[in-house]
């Protein structure tokens, strides 16, 4: 009952903070305030009541159209509010029974807090850089390079959390910080070969067509996902996501209508930030069984 009550929660904390991050994806584009003024139309600049700024229902009630000038508000808002709030109920739902029962033998409450916090600031990030890739080719640094950071800070947090208690009772203190500097060490060379991966394939591109292929940006979107989920992890980011845009760029040039339009993605650049965010959603749902299943097959 009580990881019911808790994934509901955290479901609807998941919706409104989807909603605030419509507002961001609204406005960093366009260098405005996330503060004010209050939500609005983009279109005719009428203030939302409240009842017209609840996530998903309101959309649903107003039938994706302005109240005022019956602009059409756009299929972006209730997807990012679902899906912020989908992917949050899943972090909680699928954590572990000890964030439920902490007076269990073996639990670590302050642990597991960390991970499901950690969780929901990834998957926030990653739906927000998935969206502005979308819309806008535009991976921002103030988005990567602090979740960067932030990765390594939950990795080594957790690692504290998780083994401190233990080494600390047998009085490994000196033991736990030597094991934790090197396991530091090959999580930051981890991201940095992931932001590597990047480059060189930048690089190579360069050397046979002479112009660029792929942005900074994504090299700071690898090594973003290195960090949150390690370096395995961020390579099956990394497949999944090429797979899923070669096969929209597949299914484009399929289309008369996009070969004809300039400004279509199959003729211009595909936003490939958004396919690793995808595959970073993946890789963090469903990653560690997907890699065993191909370890398995390959006879490893």
């Amino acid at each position: 009952m009580i990881r019911i009550l808790g994934t509901i929660f955290a479901g609807l904390l998941g919706l409104a903070f989807g909603s605030f991050l419509n507002v961001c994806l609204s406005r960093w584009p366009a260098g405005e305030s996330v503060i004010k003024p209050r939500s609005h139309c983009r279109n005719c600049d009428h203030t939302l009541a409240w009842w017209e700024n609840v996530p998903v229902v309101s959309w649903l009630f107003l039938r994706g159209r302005c109240r005022n000038c019956r602009g059409w508000i756009g299929w972006r808002y209730p997807v990012v509010e679902a899906a912020v709030g989908g992917l949050w109920a899943v972090v909680v739902w699928s954590s572990s029974a000890w964030a439920f029962a902490p007076d269990e033998p073996g639990a670590n409450l302050f642990c597991e807090i960390a991970g499901i916090i950690g969780k929901m600031v990834f998957y926030w990030l990653l739906v927000a850089l998935a969206l502005l890739d979308a819309e806008h080719l535009w991976l921002p640094n103030f988005l990567t390079l602090p979740g960067t950071a932030l990765g390594f800070i939950m990795f080594v947090l957790q690692f504290e959390l998780a083994s401190g208690p233990t080494l600390s009772k047998y009085g490994a203190t000196a033991l736990k910080q030597r094991f934790l500097f090197h396991m530091g060490f090959k999580w930051l060379l981890g991201i940095l070969a992931a932001a590597a991966l990047i480059l060189l394939i930048r690089w190579i591109y360069w050397l046979v067509r002479r112009r660029e292929g792929l942005g900074l940006g994504d090299a700071k979107l690898m090594a973003l996902l290195a960090a949150w989920l390690g370096l395995p992890g961020a390579l099956l980011a990394f497949a999944l996501g090429a797979v899923l845009g070669a096969g929209v760029a597949l299914v484009l040039l399929a289309v008369p209508s996009a070969r004809t339009n300039a400004k279509s993605w199959a003729t211009s650049k595909l936003p490939l930030g958004t396919c690793l965010c995808m595959g970073g959603i993946v890789s963090s749902l469903w990653g560690q069984p997907i890699i065993a299943a191909y370890l398995r097959w390959a006879g490893f």
